[in-house]
């Protein structure tokens, strides 16, 4: 028997394996769900000061995982899941970002995150007679990688390791480890020694 709800397990699978979301499913029930505890989250996230070790713990509640001591965080800070996102160590993110995880983020270690960046992983299906449908797309972010401020990241691309991306770039492909990319759309222009 179906029920109304889908597990942690369940979405997480759906949501690596790509799968449309269609409007009035259990899995669009559960984004809603998401998105109101992580308003919840961090309206009180923003509202107030916390020390680092507080906002280890806050961010810890927002994800459902285990967030590394070493992350640090300036809010405030807006997410409309929260519970799609894993972070690695030694990871900063400045002020003002925003991420729709629910497609999957992940953050390697010793990642900095500029202020404003913006972070998607939802696309809506093209045929208008399905536009309310969103297509789930994860994003990797590798290790060492430095976002610049007000970069957006769009739907399925992956940032490879030790790479830089220049400040308003717009991330629409894949980016080689080892490279600085930058513009729109963002492109490599140089390799890192």
């Amino acid at each position: 028997m179906k029920t109304n709800q889908i597990n942690m397990d369940e979405f997480y699978e759906h949501m690596k394996e790509g799968r449309v979301v269609e409007p009035g499913s259990v899995t669009a029930s559960a984004f809603h769900k998401f998105s109101q505890d992580a308003l919840k989250i961090t309206t009180d996230l923003n509202n107030k000061y916390h020390t680092p070790e507080e906002i280890v713990e806050i961010f810890s509640k927002l994800t459902g995982k285990h967030i590394d001591r070493s992350f640090r965080l300036f809010p405030p800070f807006y997410t409309d899941c929260g519970k799609n996102i894993t972070i690695g160590k030694n990871v900063f993110i400045n002020s003002c970002c925003k991420f729709q995880d629910q497609g999957g983020i992940t953050i390697g270690d010793g990642c900095l995150i500029g202020h404003n960046v913006i972070i998607t992983t939802l696309n809506h299906v093209e045929a208008p007679s399905q536009r309310q449908s969103i297509l789930p797309k994860s994003v990797t972010i590798g290790k060492n990688v430095w976002v610049g401020a007000n970069v957006t990241i769009v739907p399925g691309v992956t940032i490879g390791d030790n790479a830089i991306i220049g400040a308003g770039s717009v991330v629409v492909r894949d980016i080689p480890s080892n490279t600085v990319a930058a513009g729109t759309p963002c492109k490599v222009v140089k390799n890192i020694e």
